[in-house]
């Protein structure tokens, strides 16, 4: 194992640290806790919008606090949700008295843990709703879960969310408008080298150096299938073809277009592979309104790629998608 740490033991103290004391003029740690909140001097009186889960997934969460989009994240041990101490850190934190609105990943932890931190803030009258990211096709369950995984589709979740509040929304208004951008985005990737968890040392799955693995999770869950290395063409064949039966079709339909890096792919392989998608949304009569190519939600070092897909199916979810959003995480931001 190769990595630039020091102690496994202390990954996330020295992560946290340095990610805070590098961004200080828009990031914070509350004391005692592994919770990143807003630093900066733009806050505006509205719902608190919350998200967090295992660390090892950067820039997601942490990299999206920030004006229109996060007020908190909650950094987990890699791999392993945070505990709702640390939640309702967050919640009390980010809380303005409009209620906080938690942006959840469909992992068995982090909906327990979250859910728990949900009843001890309702105790001291703080009020809060959830919705549950669910937007990973390849299986129906797997490891960690039960039913469809969270995954990189979070991400635009948290933006079009972060949007909403920021111009005033309610938190019945944002858990509505949350749910129904869910149902519309859906995910699927492939993996060509696994991740390493520090404090495991050893790869958290096994594969040939000429094999590629579809719907691998993020934590290094099974996929569905496993076969020899293929160009991206085919690549993008193969999920397309699973995205297109989760749309129920794709001609004619408006879409938003993440290509996201899974830890170890080149930018250049990205927009390899997001101009054959674009290549084949166009084949299929399909309308992208919006694009993005990075490593947003990635898997320690694992080599691969994901493809989301958020049908949008009203038009005010693209000014939301567009609009300005200051993040170290997001990318096309006013940081300086």
């Amino acid at each position: 194992m190769k990595k630039i740490i020091n102690n496994p033991s202390d990954i996330l103290k020295e992560m946290v640290s340095g990610l805070v004391r590098a961004y200080p003029k828009y990031l914070k740690q509350l004391d005692d806790t592994y919770v990143v909140a807003r630093n900066d001097n733009k806050k505006i009186k509205k719902v608190g919008i919350v998200s967090g889960g295992g660390s090892g997934h950067e820039p997601l969460h942490a990299g999206f606090v920030g004006e229109g989009m996060l007020d908190a994240a909650v950094c987990g041990q890699v791999f392993t949700s945070p505990t709702p101490n640390e939640v309702l850190a967050a919640i009390k934190e980010s809380d303005q008295g409009m209620g906080v609105l938690l942006i959840v990943k469909n992992y068995a932890g982090d909906v327990m843990n979250f859910d728990i931190a949900k009843d001890l803030a309702d105790l001291e009258d703080i009020r809060v709703e959830q919705i549950i990211v669910d937007d990973d096709i390849s299986v129906e369950d797997s490891t960690y879960t039960q039913g469809k995984r969270g995954v990189a589709g979070t991400i635009l979740v948290e933006k079009i969310i972060g949007a909403a509040a920021q111009n005033g929304a309610s938190l019945d208004e944002l858990v509505e408008l949350g749910n129904k951008v869910i149902e519309k985005t859906n995910t699927i990737g492939v993996a060509l080298e696994p991740a390493t968890v520090p404090e495991v040392g050893k790869p958290g799955f096994e594969i040939a150096d000429d094999e590629i693995e579809y719907g691998v999770g993020i934590h290094g869950e099974p996929g569905y299938k496993r076969q020899k290395l293929v160009p991206s063409k085919e690549l993008v064949e193969e999920l397309i073809v699973k995205l297109e039966k989760s749309f129920d079709g794709l001609e004619n339909k408006k879409f938003a277009v993440l290509v996201n890096g899974l830890g170890a792919t080149p930018l250049m392989e990205q927009y390899i592979f997001m101009n054959d998608v674009l290549n084949k949304l166009e084949e299929k009569n399909a309308s992208v309104e919006f694009t993005k190519v990075g490593s947003y939600v990635t898997s320690i070092e694992m080599a691969g790629i994901s493809l989301t897909l958020l049908e949008l199916t009203q038009e005010d979810w693209l000014n939301k998608l567009n609009a300005n959003t200051e993040t170290i995480g997001w990318g096309d931001t006013h940081v300086e």
